[in-house]
């Protein structure tokens, strides 16, 4: 609501009156196919759906018709988890000029794995699977991949493997419009396996 930077609050004794007067394509997990199939049933807002019994409901959308059902009742009742993982930690270069010197586009990796280090400090952690990115002149774009045994957080590390994987990859003819280098598989910084306690934004 309020998209970008608005802020709504909806109090618990309000809650049914909002979602019945929210259009049907607002709601989380109904897109533009399902909104067409319910406008062609006739429902256009949560009061609209909330007229359906559950057991209709299931019939005409499946299992996630149970779902369709208490959400116009404004109920939801699995857990918040306002604390998860961040699956992966990257940064990426577009260059304004396409690059066909081998040698610069290592210097680039090592630029970008710099940054990369010091977002994975910032966060705590570390990783174990390093990915590259490439985009070529002609927008083909290829990624290679490669985990490691130990979870790494240094740029000298990380941006090794990154160029191992851009070797593996003929370079010949082919000017580079985009490096990118991204790490997944995260642990927390200070442990060998990622701890429920470690906190992320």
């Amino acid at each position: 609501m309020n998209k970008p930077n608005g802020l709504t609050v909806i109090l618990p004794e309000h809650a049914a009156d909002f979602v019945a007067a929210l259009p049907i394509e607002k709601f989380h997990g109904i897109g533009q196919v399902t909104a067409t199939k319910m406008h062609n049933l006739g429902i256009y807002t949560g009061a609209d759906l909330k007229q359906y019994a559950e057991a209709d409901l299931v019939r005409i959308f499946g299992k996630v018709g149970h779902f369709y059902y208490l959400i116009a009742r404004a109920e939801d009742n699995r857990i918040v988890e306002p604390n998860r993982l961040r699956k992966s930690i990257g940064a990426e270069t577009s260059f304004t000029k396409d690059l066909d010197d081998p040698q610069v586009i290592l210097l680039e990796l090592e630029t970008i794995a710099v940054t990369i280090q010091h977002r994975l400090e910032s966060y705590q952690v570390l990783g174990r699977t390093i990915t590259l990115k490439v985009k070529f002149a002609h927008y083909e774009r290829i990624t290679r991949s490669k985990t490691v045994t130990a979870a790494v957080g240094k740029a000298e590390a990380i941006s090794q493997v990154a160029k191992e994987l851009l070797v593996a990859v003929s370079l010949e003819g082919r000017s580079v419009r985009l490096l990118g280098i991204s790490l997944s598989n995260l642990d927390c910084a200070t442990e060998s396996k990622p701890v429920q306690l470690c906190l992320f934004e």
